[in-house]
């Protein structure tokens, strides 16, 4: 299986990629011009382009392609837009043209109601929110992912997930990158959309049950 991974040299995209390829599939990162490949793991095969701008073949030949990119809040918003609305939406459309079986969307806490979120992440948020809507009617398989605050802490294996709140207040990027992994394949995850935290469930457990959640 071949899965393209759009923030692959990210945080959270670095754990992903070496997951996905420790699973035995094949990592592709979506990767800039000018990006750093320096953490990504040795031999992973990278697809040069950028989200503000995507050639329409980015997503040939790929089985999945999972969202791992986000400006965050402290990128201005036009860029914002750019990155977290339509270049989401954009790889949407042309990982459904490619004929990717599935399309796994990590989103946010908050993503439901922008407007109650931090004054400082609003704009973000109503840019996944736009994102996922898109993703929910875009007529391809998907799973969609909204983790609490991420931490640089190892991963412990144990979250909770939820499709309307999750008790806990933060969770690993090495965790949450686990359970993107997972969507990929899980059957429970098609069409699922769900919080994220550190919990007490294995992610095994959580993903075996994430619809019923």
């Amino acid at each position: 299986m071949r899965i393209l991974i759009a923030g692959a040299t990210g945080l959270t995209g670095r754990h992903l990629t070496r997951k996905i390829q420790q699973s035995g599939r094949t990592p592709v990162a979506l990767v800039r011009k000018s990006s750093d490949l320096g953490a990504l793991p040795s031999g992973t095969e990278t697809r040069t382009a950028n989200l503000v701008s995507l050639p329409d073949d980015v997503a040939e030949g790929m089985d999945a392609v999972i969202f791992a990119a986000g400006s965050g809040g402290d990128t201005p918003a036009e860029l914002t837009d750019k990155i977290d609305r339509d270049g989401a939406i954009s790889l949407i459309e042309k990982a459904k043209r490619a004929g990717a079986r599935r399309f796994v969307m990590l989103s946010s806490v908050g993503t439901d109601n922008p407007e109650e979120g931090p004054e400082g992440l609003r704009h973000y948020l109503k840019a996944k929110k736009a994102a996922d809507e898109h993703l929910q009617t875009a007529g391809i398989d998907f799973a969609i992912v909204r983790p609490v605050s991420l931490t640089n802490d190892p991963g412990t294996g144990s979250v909770e997930v939820s499709p309307e709140q999750v008790s806990g207040s933060e969770i690993p990027r090495e965790d949450v990158a686990e359970v993107l992994e997972r969507c990929v394949s899980v059957s429970e995850a098609s069409g699922a959309v769900f919080q994220l935290s550190q919990g007490k469930d294995s992610i095994s457990d959580a993903m075996a049950h994430v619809k019923a959640a």
